[in-house]
């Protein structure tokens, strides 16, 4: 009789059928299939096995099911038929979409929205107490709306394969009845409480070194991208960093910070920032505000773009409405059109290069222009200079220093409650400068209206 004891098999993965639904009145930057292709490496990227796939078209989402009727009936027979387990639908579903699909399709089948599959993905990579504070808050506000006395699904769905937390922000839902749903949803709202104060701690600490730095006078560079991008490898080779490196959706969550010499003996601090993707949930962006306050406050923003991907393009442009809508639109920025190594013709590489604003071709893995590269960065932070016209408070003494010793004053006007200057400063203090940006003024009519001290 042998004494051998068997090897531990790996566990079977999750079989999932995915869902696209092309809405008339809802375009997005990446066609249907295009997002449904996103979707299958998202799923891969959270452990799920995909095994099919159905589309529509609908001019507006099914007022009870998202999709339509019929299509219902055929997902249900898909999914049986290919011994599916979870279904995932790509867009975010409202709670009601979400209970009459898992009533038509039954209790067999669990359903997932993009949303969900995104903060599990987060809650697998969360590696930093920050990190994993900030998934915890937007799965907590994620589930709170969607609770239910269908204790036995929720369950389900926050441990089994896509969201495998064991529980929904660290509270045991279990038990029937409308009493515990009640106290179920009270904890939750109390934990969603203590994550928001405990993450305002991290923002004030974030502050406080954003301040420092500042007061250093070193230029801060952020990396952003959609995920996957290559952010990472490029960090790497800059700083000689070992920042966390894989070829999947969402390998870095955590920001990381690390020095970059730059030529002439100058310096810059990168940071590596969390990857964008299309329809980034609302829930994510609003949790890792403490986050993207570094992308934000930047001095400069270096976008990278894998110029391989057939949809780089729209890639680009999503990024770019996420950086907007986090308020870091005025923010000066170089694009990085990397992976070049993986090109053949250098002249399409060229011609990509028309597409995109300010742009240099890179490649992160071997090193190809990144000494273009960080000549243009050094050009931008410390030789490029900006007009500005700003209304100062007295209380921002460090702002008006900075203009006075760094820049060139052309105007300046005492007044009640602060100053008042025009002229030019290295681009990579606007950021600091922004909120008090004098919008809408007639920079001709202030100069003749106010006396004009003598520089």
């Amino acid at each position: 009789m042998s004494n051998r004891i068997p090897k531990p098999t790996k566990p079977m993965k999750e079989r999932v059928f995915l869902v696209g639904v092309e809405i008339y009145q809802k375009p997005g930057f990446l066609t249907m299939n295009d997002s449904l292709a996103e979707l299958t490496l998202l799923s891969e990227t959270a452990g799920l096995e995909v095994v099919g796939e159905l589309t529509q078209k609908l001019k507006h989402p099914h007022v009870e099911t998202y999709i339509g009727p019929g299509k219902v009936e055929e997902l249900k027979a898909l999914a049986e038929d290919s011994l599916s387990q979870v279904v995932v639908i790509d867009d975010e579903l409202s709670p009601r979409h979400q209970r009459e699909l898992e009533k038509a399709l039954g209790t067999n089948i669990r359903i997932l929205d993009r949303t969900a599959l995104i903060l599990d993905i987060f809650a697998q990579h969360a590696k930093t107490s920050e990190g994993m504070l900030q998934v915890e808050l937007a799965q907590c506000e994620y589930y709170l709306p969607r609770l239910t006395r269908q204790w036995t699904h929720l369950a389900r769905q926050a441990g089994g394969g896509a969201g495998r937390t064991g529980s929904v922000g660290g509270v045991g839902l279990r038990g029937p009845g409308e009493t515990q749903l009640e106290v179920d949803r009270r904890q939750i709202r109390n934990r969603i409480s203590s994550l928001k104060k405990q993450i305002e701690k991290v923002r004030a600490h974030r502050e406080r070194y954003r301040a420092k730095r500042k007061r250093a006078r070193i230029p801060t560079v952020a990396m952003v991208g959609y995920t996957n991008a290559g952010k990472s490898t490029l960090l790497n080779r800059l700083a000689k960093a070992d920042v966390h490196v894989a070829n999947q959706l969402f390998a870095t969550l955590d920001p990381t910070t690390r020095r970059v010499k730059l030529p002439g003996g100058y310096q810059a601090l990168f940071t590596d920032t969390v990857g964008f993707i299309q329809k980034l949930p609302t829930t994510l962006v609003a949790a890792f505000q403490a986050t993207l306050e570094e992308i934000a406050e930047a001095d400069l923003l270096l976008q990278m773009v894998d110029i391989s991907h057939p949809n780089a393009l729209n890639q680009f442009e999503s990024v770019q409405q996420t950086i907007d809508e986090i308020g870091a639109g005025h923010i000066p920025m170089i694009t990085a059109l990397n992976k070049i190594d993986r090109f053949k013709d250098q002249e399409l590489i060229q011609k990509s290069l028309e597409d995109y604003p300010q742009a240099i071709a890179i490649s992160g893995l071997n090193g190809s222009g990144l000494s273009d590269l960080l000549r243009l960065i050094h050009q931008e932070l410390y030789e490029k200079y900006t007009s500005i016209d700003v209304h100062l408070p007295y209380k921002q003494g460090a702002l008006i220093s900075i203009f006075h010793e760094m820049g060139q004053v052309d105007f300046i006007k005492h007044g009640r409650g602060g100053v008042h200057m025009m002229g030019k400063i290295p681009g990579r203090f606007m950021a600091q400068f922004s909120p008090w940006l004098s919008n809408g003024i007639n920079s001709s009519s202030i100069i003749s209206t106010f006396e004009e001290e003598t520089i």
